[in-house]
């Protein structure tokens, strides 16, 4: 618009130009600051602080893709690096730090595939699958005073054996692509809430577990 301005006016051309610089500052002021105050709410949800008003419904879009199990990686020593670094910034020893995790970690199902509202749930090589649909979200409150939520879906069809219920918790809580996520699964929604020591936690397939580690020790 400027540009168009200044081609018509002609006579203002200079002043606008010296005013241009001075604009551009401001306006790049203005968004860094702007990137900065961002940052730092990302940072505080991802730390489970946050205001109710904050929190949007999310759709299985965020989580599609071709998604593997970090748990075996925790198992073969992959991820020792996270767990030494966890203990060099915590207050747990590594192994410590690798008790807590393969709790959290640990499950069967190595691979999971989400595409559309059909996920995929692959174990020894075997696999079943279930569509889901939307049923709402969950605020949770843990024991150190932060906070999360939980995306719930339900099953609407597909094999007996899928599990009725899928929760997600990825330390988002508005729509957002994810990069990692928790996910809890059962016929139990109520029952399902109430976990939270054993969270099996999936990235990329794509990824090769030392960019695995890059990804962890990166938050």
């Amino acid at each position: 618009m400027q540009t168009n301005l200044i081609g018509r006016l002609g006579a203002l051309a200079a002043a606008a130009i010296l005013l241009f610089p001075v604009q551009a500052q401001a306006q790049g002021t203005q968004a860094t600051a702007s990137s900065h105050a961002h940052d730092h709410a990302s940072s505080e949800v991802y730390e489970g602080i946050f205001e109710d008003s904050q929190i949007e419904a999310r759709t299985l879009r965020d989580w599609r893709g071709d998604w593997q199990s970090v748990y075996p990686y925790l198992v073969d020593g992959t991820l020792d690096p996270v767990m030494a670094d966890k203990a060099a910034h915590g207050d747990k020893t590594a192994e410590q730090y690798r008790a807590y995790y393969t709790t959290g970690y640990q499950t069967a199902v190595d691979r999971i595939i989400i595409i559309a509202d059909t996920v995929t749930f692959h174990e020894d090589g075997k696999s079943v699958h279930g569509t889901y649909e939307g049923d709402g979200y969950e605020v949770l409150t843990y024991k150190a005073g932060n906070r999360g939520v939980r995306y719930i879906f339900t099953k609407t069809g597909g094999d007996e054996a899928a599990p009725q219920f899928i929760q997600f918790s990825d330390h988002r809580i508005a729509p957002a692509i994810s990069d990692h996520f928790h996910l809890y699964w059962g016929d139990d929604r109520a029952e399902l809430l109430e976990e939270v020591t054993n969270w099996p936690t999936y990235y990329p397939a794509g990824l090769s577990g030392e960019e695995i580690v890059k990804e962890m020790l990166a938050h």
